[in-house]
């Protein structure tokens, strides 16, 4: 079914949409989510936490791209069940290093824990990857957004963790530059 005709069901209040929604989407989110987990028992709920969401946001939402909204949203119920499930024992995993690495673009002096900072720098950030050249891009998505980890990447290009890792490199480099023109980012740091 196309995206346009589960988007109206929403906004009719057709409760089909949310059947159709996971009959499309439904593989898709859940790699989202068992990417980021690691556990097909909470991926499952943040699937079906998503259709709940995506009820709730349209209307008055009405989103451009279906896929990458559903996304968004099983991404951060992803991450906050990840913070829940680890608040009282920190460790290794994916997610840790993905934040690791993205800590030496954003940390400084600014102040982005504010919500009006915080969406100005998610903004500036999106500015940035749409201007990457497309391998660079989706392997920096994959990495940042979808929390693959290396390895993952580099079987789905063809080629060796260290050259993934050297694309990651140069463009979080990139990244720092762009963030320290527009601003939120110190150069000293």
């Amino acid at each position: 079914m196309e995206d346009s005709k589960i988007i109206e069901m929403y906004m009719l209040r057709d409760a089909e949409a949310i059947t159709e929604s996971n009959n499309k989407y439904g593989d898709y989110c859940f790699a989202v989510a068992e990417n980021i987990l690691k556990n097909r028992e909470d991926a499952e709920e943040c699937v079906s936490d998503t259709w709940l969401r995506a009820w709730n946001s349209i209307p008055p939402k009405k989103p451009e791209k279906l896929q990458m909204f559903f996304a968004k949203i099983t991404r951060n119920l992803a991450f906050t069940r990840y913070r829940e499930k680890t608040a009282e024992k920190r460790g290794g995993g994916e997610i840790h290093l993905v934040l690791d690495e993205l800590s030496q673009c954003i940390a400084g002096n600014a102040d982005i824990e504010s919500d009006y900072m915080g969406k100005e720098l998610g903004s500036c950030i999106r500015d940035f990857v749409r201007t990457l050249p497309e391998r660079e891009c989706n392997i920096f998505l994959r990495r940042y957004f979808f929390t693959e980890s290396v390895a993952e990447i580099a079987g789905k290009y063809g080629i060796r963790e260290s050259n993934v890792m050297v694309i990651l490199s140069r463009t979080r480099k990139k990244l720092k530059a762009h963030l320290i023109k527009e601003g939120y980012f110190d150069e000293k740091y």
